[in-house]
C-alpha cells in the first residue's frame, strides 16, 4: 500500500530524514514513534505529499504521492495543529470536503452527528480545541479516505470521545481496509491501536517490527541469588539495561523467552520473575541504547 524507500529530506544544511525505508500494508494501522525532533512530522508530511523528498521514493499503490491529485483524493492528513477556513461553520466545511473527496458519504455525515453532537451552524474557530478535533474527525470519517495519516490525533479529546474515535478507526480498517499511519506520544494508545511500529531517532529508523514480535523478543527480569550474582550470569545474555534494588537484580533482556528462562534457572536463583514489557517501556529502553537517560524508570 504505502512504500517508503531510501527516503531523505534536507532543510538547508539540516538533514531531517536519513535513508528511511519501510512498508505499510493495506488495511493496517502503523505506529510511527520517536523522540521530540526525530523527524516524525516531516516524514508524515512527505507521505501526505506536502513535502517532496530530496532522495528516495514514496508511493501509494505504486504511484508517487507528490503532486498526485488522484492519490490525494484518497488520503487525508490530520496534523497536530488543525486548520479550518476562517469563520466557517461545520456545514460550510462539509460542503468544501464534498467537492474535494469523491468518496464523500452524505448519509454518514448526518449519521455521525449522533457521535459528535455539535451544532452544524456553529463557527469552528469559536470552538474549544477538543471540539475542533471532533469536527476534524467528523469530516474525515465522512470523506471515507483509503489512507489516513494522523499526527497526535487524540490530543484534546476526553476519554469517552477518544474511545468513540478509536472504535470508528477500527471499524473502517476492518470493513473498508482503510490504511492508517499514526504518530503519538501517548504510547498506551498506540499500543492499543497499532499492528506494527517504527521507531524514528535523529531522522533514521532504529527499529521496525510487528508489535507482537517486538514484545516477544524483549523481557523484564527480576532475579536474586544466594550471595553475589554469578559472574557468568550477565555475560551470556543480551542485557539492554540493569540495576540492583537491594539484593534483587532488575534487568531488561533481549532474546527468546525459553532460552532466557533456561539460562537463568541453570544458575539456581532464589527469586526469579519474567515480566511483560509495555510499549512505553520498550520505547524507553530502545532510546536508552541511543544515549537517552533511562535511570530510575524500572517499575
Amino acid at each position: 500500500m504505502i512504500q517508503i524507500h531510501d527516503v531523505s529530506k534536507r532543510f538547508g544544511e539540516f538533514e531531517a530524514i536519513k535513508d528511511v525505508t519501510f512498508f505499510v500494508p493495506k488495511g493496517s494501522i502503523y505506529g510511527l514513534l520517536g523522540s521530540n525532533g526525530a523527524g516524525k512530522t516531516t516524514l508524515m508530511k512527505m507521505m501526505a505529499g506536502i513535502y517532496k523528498q530530496n532522495k528516495g521514493t514514496i508511493t501509494i499503490d505504486g504511484e508517487p504521492i507528490f503532486e498526485n491529485i488522484k492519490q490525494k483524493e484518497r488520503m487525508i492528513f490530520l496534523p497536530d495543529t488543525l486548520y479550518f477556513f476562517p469563520n466557517t461553520t461545520i456545514r460550510q466545511m462539509a460542503d468544501f470536503y464534498r467537492h474535494i473527496y469523491p468518496k464523500w458519504n452524505e448519509e454518514r455525515f448526518y449519521k455521525m452527528q449522533e457521535l459528535f453532537p455539535i451544532n452544524m451552524n456553529q463557527k469552528i474557530h469559536r470552538m474549544s480545541k477538543g471540539m475542533q478535533r471532533q469536527v476534524a474527525f467528523w469530516l474525515t470519517f465522512s470523506a471515507m479516505p483509503d489512507v489516513l495519516i494522523l499526527d497526535e490525533p487524540l490530543d484534546g479529546l476526553d476519554a469517552v470521545m477518544r474511545q468513540k474515535v478509536k472504535n470508528i478507526l477500527f471499524q473502517d480498517v476492518a470493513e473498508r481496509e482503510m490504511t492508517v499511519v499514526i504518530s503519538s506520544h501517548n504510547l498506551f494508545e498506540v499500543e492499543d491501536l497499532c499492528d506494527r511500529i517504527g521507531i524514528l531517532h535523529n531522522g533514521s529508523i532504529i527499529i521496525e517490527k510487528e508489535l507482537d514480535n517486538l514484545k516477544t523478543n524483549i523481557h523484564k527480569v527480576q532475579v536474586a541469588f544466594h550471595g553475589q550474582t554469578p559472574s557468568s550470569f550477565l555475560k551470556q545474555m543480551d542485557v539492554v539495561y540493569q540495576e540492583y534494588r537491594g539484593s534483587v537484580l532488575l534487568c531488561i533482556v533481549r532474546g527468546k523467552e525459553e532460552q532466557i528462562i533456561a539460562h537463568i534457572q541453570k544458575h539456581e536463583p532464589i527469586l526469579f520473575d519474567l515480566l511483560p514489557l509495555t510499549l512505553e517501556e520498550i520505547f524507553i529502553y530502545e532510546m536508552g541504547e541511543k544515549g537517552y537517560d533511562i535511570e530510575n524508570i524500572l517499575v
